[in-house]
């Protein structure tokens, strides 16, 4: 899998003012990212499986200690999420194979005790696009005040025969988050987790 990588780009960013007010704490996001060889690229590849297997472990092993040494360690975490962006030569099923699996997902998951499932989006563009990670709270993928978005852009990624893929993290919830949760709603509303009316 080394072999395939070009280089790993970190970005975090600091919120310490919202809305013209000081936040509790500063609002913490970070992204880590690997910009890699497509190992489909120029080909039409029926089954992806087996470099599936041999690339994703090695990528979430990769990300993840980057990621943690960027947000400032796994018990701070409370929203994750990842994303891949495919070179114009390749296909979205390429940046979609590397990071829809849970042999790339679970090393992100585990190592911050989480059990919702990495939100995620997938795309194909070219050197210098913005790749959007939406975020959503690791436990509890109802509380919208960790429904987040952190962006990373490489002004020399991906090349046409190129993938990004990322994952994110973030501290807490949006700075003064005061719009409730879907929890709240569906409670008021009389309704249960299905969506089925309650008594």
């Amino acid at each position: 899998m080394t072999d395939l990588v070009r280089k790993y780009v970190v970005v975090t960013e600091d919120v310490l003012i919202e809305g013209g007010k000081a936040v509790p704490r500063p609002y913490r996001t970070a992204v880590a990212a690997a910009v890699l060889k497509n190992p489909w690229h120029g080909r039409f590849v029926d089954d992806l499986q087996p470099d599936i297997l041999a690339i994703a472990p090695g990528l979430g092993e990769a990300l993840v200690p980057r990621l943690m040494d960027a947000i400032g360690g796994p018990e701070v975490v409370e929203a994750y999420g990842k994303a891949a962006l495919v070179g114009v030569g390749g296909e979205v099923e390429h940046a979609s194979a590397l990071i829809h699996t849970l042999r790339f997902g679970n090393a992100l998951r585990q190592a911050v005790k989480g059990t919702s499932y990495l939100s995620f989006t997938n795309k194909r563009a070219g050197p210098g696009a913005s790749l959007d990670l939406p975020l959503t709270h690791i436990t509890a993928t109802g509380t919208r005040s960790h429904f987040l978005t952190a962006s990373i852009s490489i002004q020399d990624a991906p090349a046409a025969d190129e993938i990004v893929v990322a994952i994110g993290a973030a501290v807490s919830g949006r700075p003064h988050a005061r719009i409730g949760d879907r929890y709240e709603d569906m409670k008021a509303m009389g309704i249960d987790q299905t969506g089925a009316k309650v008594g």
